[in-house]
């Protein structure tokens, strides 16, 4: 079950009421320092760049990929341990906007975690330590530590060796 907060809307659909949610000018800033993030190729500047002007917890060694896409609205709700690699165009959300509602979720991935290019990472998901995420997964539910999913939705293929 993903732990996320669910949050009503009236009138038109909530993608539409985007700005009474989150500022412009954070989703701005945000989206700015993500694009400059995902074309970086030098992870400590990445690194950097997220902790210090997206207030993103991301732990030491941590590697993201070239493209790795970062929620641009709440980007402080990603947490990343240590020594963990995000693949290639992986996806990392925190919000959901719906017809009725929006929801957001905070996202923790464990330290030594393996997420595979192509992921999708959906909001209020736990990634225990040590899992690995396969290759093109959309993660759905928490996954726990030592596990290894794949698919869409992401479901257990084994247990990784301890």
């Amino acid at each position: 079950m993903r732990k996320t907060k669910r949050y009503p809307v009236k009138e038109s659909n909530s993608l539409w009421q985007v700005y009474d949610t989150v500022s412009f000018w954070k989703v701005m800033k945000s989206f700015i320092i993500i694009t400059i993030g995902r074309f970086t190729p030098w992870l400590p500047a990445k690194n950097w760049l997220y902790r210090t002007f997206l207030h993103m917890e991301i732990g030491e060694k941590t590697a993201i990929a070239l493209m790795v896409m970062m929620d641009t609205m709440f980007p402080e709700k990603i947490h990343i341990g240590d020594n963990t690699i995000i693949g290639y165009n992986t996806t990392i959300l925190c919000h959901e906007y719906l017809i009725d509602e929006y929801r957001l979720g905070d996202v923790y991935i464990g330290s030594n975690v393996m997420i595979g290019a192509n992921s999708l990472i959906l909001p209020g998901v736990t990634i225990g330590d040590h899992a690995v995420v396969g290759a093109g997964s959309v993660v759905t539910q928490d996954v726990p530590p030592y596990a290894f999913v794949a698919g869409n939705p992401a479901k257990l293929i084994r247990m990784v060796n301890k």
